[in-house]
């Protein structure tokens, strides 16, 4: 017989500021340089070509990588960059790039 998911009782949704971390499509991750939500891209959905900000190389498309923007709620979609995971995760190790 199939397992049924039922929503449990006294289930507290997440507050505003962490729904993009609560539904699994970004994570907050903090830093030095503040917070940040980050979201994977994997390289099935990469279609673009982009400059990653760590190390001024492309991303190709096909290639996994990472969406970062600012955690506090005041940036827009500009603000938005998309960085190669190793140069995401060296990020404090290294003098920063074209940003």
């Amino acid at each position: 017989m199939p397992r049924r998911n039922k929503p449990s009782r006294g289930r507290v949704s997440p507050p505003a500021r962490e729904l993009g971390g609560a539904t699994g499509w970004a994570g907050t991750e903090s830093g030095a340089d503040g917070d940040w939500l980050v979201r994977s891209v994997p390289g099935a959905q990469a279609t673009k070509f982009y400059r990653c900000p760590g190390c001024d190389h492309e991303i190709r498309p096909g290639v996994p990588h990472v969406v970062v923007w600012p955690a506090d709620g005041t940036g827009s979609v500009t603000d938005r960059r998309h960085w190669h995971r190793p140069c995401w995760d060296a990020r404090a190790r290294r003098r920063p790039g074209r940003w």
